[in-house]
């Protein structure tokens, strides 16, 4: 384990800003605004800052302050951030960020869940980058997976930093690489803090005592993956064809990532209601300088290439080898937030988390932590607060 400093060359910054004044823009139906996707006028403004005003020496300044660093894990180079807690006691806690964000959807979270409360408790806070995305290693063989992914942040914390117990939380892919540790590596956890129900549970078929609600959620879902999914669809099966354009055009990059921060959070049709355009090209500029979205989309192909042998072995159907479909008996907290992607019961949650704590928030999105973090927070705390009374 080894700091890390981020150091982007400035001859990789000067050549993103060539490629974007060389951009060959494509046309649009006029006042179509979101329908077809990106908003073209809207790219172009943002673009056009990224190009001309916006400051990645003064992001990667900001970045710096947080105390990263570098690990490498079963031959694959983990970075993550390590803040420790300020309080008489603090509890290890594990952040893991989904798609298309980066480590940095939690930034804004570092110093709600560090500083104590009143009686003296923090939290140390471990915000690692998922193998393909941002400064961790991008993968050279298959099969980099949510299981696989959940036992090398396992290690990290438990052979790297000495952590025997901690509690994890995540959304997207986070939510699914914390269930797998839920499932797997349940002896390390002491309690699990999600904000969806990780995708693979939707797949599954509905038990015959499934409610009037599991229903609904099962079908709206459906309906979504209709509607919405196609993105989901091609980086599951598809993925590098789609990088090659969006690894060599920054506005293709841009508007592929821009596209799902304005329609997946609560911002009322306006991106900017939510992010600042500082947020957004932070994260897009961490996508671009380190090239991981073609990394970024195999995550997809290889979870869903492991799902599908779990669930459609032809002999038994569920491989008895896996754990796809169990339920986990690690307490569970869930935050739902109004404007995610679903909006799942909590009976249905049940089926596979022991749930301890259910918390229907009253706004954000997708991306919780960084639209609503004093919600977010304020709520891993008093899940936390109820397992560490567990635990004593």
């Amino acid at each position: 384990m080894q700091p890390f400093i981020i150091n982007i060359e400035q001859s990789v910054l000067n050549d993103l800003r060539n490629r974007i004044s060389n951009t060959r823009w494509t046309d649009e139906i006029e006042n179509s605004k979101w329908e077809y996707g990106t908003n073209k006028k809207y790219l172009k403004a943002l673009c056009d800052y990224w190009r001309a005003d916006f400051n990645w020496k003064k992001q990667e300044e900001w970045l710096n302050s947080f105390q990263n660093y570098k690990a490498t894990v079963d031959n694959v180079g983990i970075h993550f951030i390590h803040q420790r807690g300020r309080g008489k006691t603090s509890v290890p806690i594990l952040l893991i960020h989904g798609y298309p964000d980066s480590f940095i959807r939690f930034l804004k979270m570092v110093p709600l869940l560090t500083e104590p409360d009143e009686n003296g408790f923090s939290f140390d806070v471990i915000i690692p980058s998922i193998p393909g995305y941002g400064f961790s290693d991008i993968p050279a063989e298959e099969g980099m997976n949510t299981k696989r992914i959940a036992a090398l942040f396992d290690q990290l914390m438990k052979k790297e930093l000495g952590y025997e117990k901690y509690i994890s939380h995540g959304g997207d892919w986070g939510g699914g690489i914390t269930g797998q540790l839920a499932l797997y590596h349940e002896d390390s956890l002491l309690g699990i803090h999600l904000t969806d129900i990780p995708f693979q549970h939707g797949l599954l078929p509905l038990p015959d005592d499934a409610s009037a609600k599991e229903k609904k959620y099962v079908k709206n879902m459906n309906i979504w993956q209709q509607k919405e999914g196609a993105y989901s669809m091609i980086q599951s099966t598809k993925p590098q064809t789609l990088a090659y354009g969006l690894n060599d055009s920054p506005v293709g990059l841009a508007a592929w990532i821009i596209e799902k921060f304005q329609s997946w959070s609560d911002d009322d049709g306006n991106v900017e209601n939510a992010f600042t355009k500082d947020e957004l090209l932070t994260n897009i500029t961490i996508y671009w300088v380190t090239q991981t979205i073609n990394s970024s989309f195999r995550l997809y192909n290889e979870t869903m290439k492991a799902l599908m042998q779990a669930m459609y072995n032809p002999l038994t159907k569920i491989n008895p080898f896996d754990k796809t479909g169990t339920r986990s008996d690690v307490p569970a907290g869930f935050a739902i937030f109004p404007k995610d992607l679903s909006s799942p019961p909590e009976e249905f949650a049940n089926r596979f988390f022991n749930v301890q704590k259910w918390s229907e928030m009253p706004a954000g999105g997708h991306f919780a932590a960084m639209e609503q973090p004093s919600l977010l927070a304020a709520d891993i705390r008093e899940f936390a607060e109820s397992l560490v009374n567990i635990a004593v």
